[in-house]
């Protein structure tokens, strides 16, 4: 992927799943992002009150504080956070970004890496967040990975 992002963006990156926080965190610093990983929600939200993040990125199955929780504390904290949600259960679950409060909810899959590198580039180049709703784009971007 040659997809690089002009500055340093701050990243956090929340999820339980060692190998998976892996994995991503060296993928986004490839494409040249700072990144910060928490191992649950609890720790996320911890770091998102102490540091200033571009994009969070986090996962929805977590223990003890979800995905969704996660994004309901930080949008109390930061309406314009800009936070792009991962799951392996987003059809199933039927998880959008109006019912999560994501920017963009993306499917884990074989897809996810190249989904993942464009929505933190488009979310760091957004100046205000949009209302959910209003990313069309990011409607297709979970029917495309839910296949």
């Amino acid at each position: 992927m040659n997809i690089l992002i002009s500055s340093t963006p701050n990243i956090l990156l929340v999820d339980d799943n060692r190998d998976g926080l892996l994995v991503r965190r060296s993928l986004l610093e490839e494409i040249g992002c700072c990144v910060q990983i928490a191992t649950n929600g609890e720790e996320g939200l911890k770091l998102f009150e102490t540091a200033k993040f571009d994009v969070v990125v986090t996962d929805y199955r977590m223990p003890r504080m979800d995905g969704g929780e996660l994004i309901q504390r930080i949008r109390a904290l930061d309406p314009n956070a800009r936070i792009i949600l991962l799951s392996g259960f987003v059809e199933p679950m039927g998880l959008t970004e109006e019912n999560t409060g994501a920017d963009a909810v993306i499917s884990k899959s074989a897809n996810e890496p190249a989904h993942l590198v464009r929505w933190v580039k488009r979310l760091v180049n957004r100046t205000l967040r949009k209302p959910p709703g209003s990313h069309k784009a990011s409607k297709a971007v979970v029917k495309a990975t839910a296949r």
